[in-house]
Order: C-alpha cells, then structure tokens, then sequence
C-alpha cells in the first residue's frame, strides 16, 4: 500500500473520481437533514490533542463543503436531548450529498457521532401558484383593466419578474442565519371512506378526508388559505418547504427560520386552525435547534 495514500477511514479524504457521473434534478437541489447524539464514552477516551484534531478535522470538512458549488451546509446545536448535534445539507448532485452525509457522521472519528434522525428531500415549485393566465383573468376582475392595455401589460411584467424570483427562492434558497431553525415533516391526509371504533366503541366516526380526492380547484383554493395565513409572519419566520414523497418517510420536510422560538410557536399554531391543516396536516416529530459559529457550535455541544 502507497503510504502516501489516505487511509480508508480518514474522513477528510475525497472519494476517487470514478465515484459516479452527477445525478442532478431537473431543477432544484437535493436537502439532507442530519441529527447526531454525540458519544461522550468514546469521546473522553480521547487525548486533548486527538480531540483537537478530531475538531480541525470537521472544521476542515465543513469549509470545504461550503466551498463547494451549489452547496450549503447549515450547523445546529440542538435543543433538547433528542439530538445532540445536526446539520442542514442543501446540493444540487445526490452523489455529493450522499459522500458529505458519510464523511460527516464520520468527521470526530469511527462511533463518536451516532445518527438518530435524518431526512432526504428536494427543493421543489408548488403546484398550486397562481398562472399568468389567473394573475391576468384577476386584474381584470379586480381593477377592470383591458387585457391590451399598457396599465396590464406593466402588471404582468411585474408579475413575471415577482414570480421568477419566487421560483428560484423555492428551488435554489439562499439559507439565512436565523438563529431558531424548526424541522418536522408533513403529509397530507388520505383516509378515504371508513368507519373507526376506537376504545370500547363508544368513539365512531366517519373519516371522509383525502387530500388526494380533492379537486385539483378545491386544493389550490386550500393552499392559498394556507400562504396567506404563512405570509402574515413575513419578516419573523421564514420556510422552506422541500419535496420527499418516495424519497423519505413523508410527503414534505418543512424547515423554519426565526429569531425566536415563539414565532415557532405562534407559526405552527395559527396554521393548525387553517383548513389545509385541520383537515388534511399529519405532522410528525418537531426538532428545534440553534445556529451559530463553528467554535461557539462546539462549546455548546461540549467537545
């Protein structure tokens, strides 16, 4: 063996080149949601001077993922004990994504971070924003302007210039620096027809919802109900809805920025009296973390 040659478990060592060709989406990135418990037996077992370097070598790793094109790579210090410490990967080849999520769990050393929950979505457009088609069908209606008009013509450009913003914010976010970040995933109901007993039958109900049955009218309707209500914290809250179905076990991962955590708070249950979620939301676990620098990230997780 080339003595030269990193060493197979060396987690700053790049893959080989012949690794695979890129597999890239039509549009938008891939995200990875990691969550580590950190092993502090395997971690006091270490010297002063190997914990150093353990940390010089994730230091390491998450510069050069930052650098790297059409990559971001957020850090977290997590709340509560469900996690100890996480990141938010954000690129556009899923080969990428799968050779950084290894040589971060990697990064302190064999067993030192032990994964408890991830994620795999992408970024992705709504179906349900509104056209060109139904932005000028609405100008007509609600300010009776002629669809030749130089006044239309001027909405529309603004419309289109709106919109393309909109799109690439949806598929290529720039992620803030917010220090309060949300994660949980989402799906939306599809029970169908059927009668529940629950306990000792005294509970029965019919259970109609299915989000998937609905007209496609019917939907759009429900999600502009929902973006209102969301864009009445503009400027508290941001989000990033991202797209997993077939991909993790939900439909969507929702990711949310504050500077509080009661905007979190405030956010999630305001949407919860919305229709779209009180009809059709199944939510599961909430993971609650904070951003900060790399060396306070490491005083706080305590390594």
């Amino acid at each position: 063996m080339n003595a030269d040659a990193p060493h197979p478990a060396d987690p700053n060592a790049a893959p080989a080149a012949s690794d695979g060709d890129q597999i890239l989406g039509r549009e938008g990135w891939h995200v990875v949601h990691l969550f580590y418990q950190i092993d502090r037996t395997n971690w006091s077992l270490l010297s002063d001077e190997e914990q150093l370097e353990a940390k010089t070598n994730l230091t390491a790793l998450i510069q050069e993922i930052r650098s790297t094109e059409s990559t971001q790579l957020l850090a977290f210090s997590m709340v509560t004990p469900k996690a100890d410490l996480a990141f938010m990967l954000l690129t556009a080849d899923l080969h990428k994504a799968n050779e950084f999520e290894k040589r971060l769990t990697l990064s302190l050393g064999p067993d030192m971070l032990s994964p408890v929950y991830s994620y795999l979505s992408m970024t992705e457009l709504s179906e349900y924003t509104t056209t060109e088609a139904q932005y000028i069908e609405q100008v007509k209606a609600e300010d009776g302007l002629a669809e030749d008009s130089p006044e239309m013509a001027a909405k529309i450009e603004e419309f289109r210039a709106r919109m393309k913003k909109y799109n690439s914010d949806r598929l290529y976010p720039n992620m803030p620096d917010w220090p309060v970040m949300c994660f949980y995933n989402m799906s939306k109901r599809r029970l169908g027809s059927a009668i529940v007993v629950r306990g000792d039958s005294s509970i029965t109900r019919e259970l109609t919802d299915n989000w998937y049955s609905e007209p496609f009218e019917e939907r759009r309707r429900l999600m502009a109900g929902h973006a209102r209500v969301g864009r009445t914290f503009a400027g508290r809250v941001r989000q990033l809805v991202t797209g997993s179905t077939g991909l993790d076990e939900a439909e969507w991962g929702v990711t949310l920025f504050s500077h509080t955590a009661q905007d979190i708070k405030e956010i999630v249950y305001d949407m919860r009296f919305d229709e779209a979620s009180a009809r059709f939301g199944e939510f599961g676990d909430f993971y609650i973390g904070l951003q900060m620098p790399l060396d306070a990230l490491f005083r706080r997780v305590g390594l």
